[in-house]
């Protein structure tokens, strides 16, 4: 991947995340998903005032871009921290998002995140190894 690819991916995030609605924990977080084909899908997290319908912004971007009829993913950039604050550190996906991904993505699949300075790469496997996904089935 391209440095001018992640970079556009971060800059979408950043800009996704301005869209956060999260009155309860005031984390905002923003996510942007590449498909294969070089769509690029968006997404905030949105919480709820009882918790557990909350979803985070990986999510939203994924489930998005599969709504749109996508199924083929190489990368996301995820970005968080504070609402109105600069963003300081790094915001790896949840469990639960990393399952989703397990869902949807392959084991390379590309997870970029950035602290507001330095940037870090992963792939899906190093991040969930040994996943439940569709072939465990």
């Amino acid at each position: 991947m391209t440095t001018e690819t992640v970079n556009m991916l971060i800059a979408k995030a950043i800009l996704a995340r301005e869209q956060s609605y999260c009155p309860y924990s005031n984390f905002s977080v923003g996510a942007s998903l590449l498909t294969d084909h070089g769509a690029v899908y968006t997404g905030s997290n949105i919480e709820s005032a009882s918790y557990t319908p909350t979803v985070c912004a990986e999510r939203v971007a994924i489930f998005s871009a599969v709504h749109a009829g996508e199924r083929s993913f190489s990368a996301i950039a995820i970005v968080g921290g504070k609402k109105d604050e600069f963003i300081s550190s790094f915001c790896a996906p949840c469990g639960v998002c990393r399952q989703v991904m397990a869902e949807f993505c392959s084991p390379d699949f590309t997870i970029i995140l950035f602290d507001g300075n330095e940037t870090k790469i992963y792939t899906l496997a190093e991040l969930l190894p040994e996943s439940f996904g569709p072939s465990s089935l």
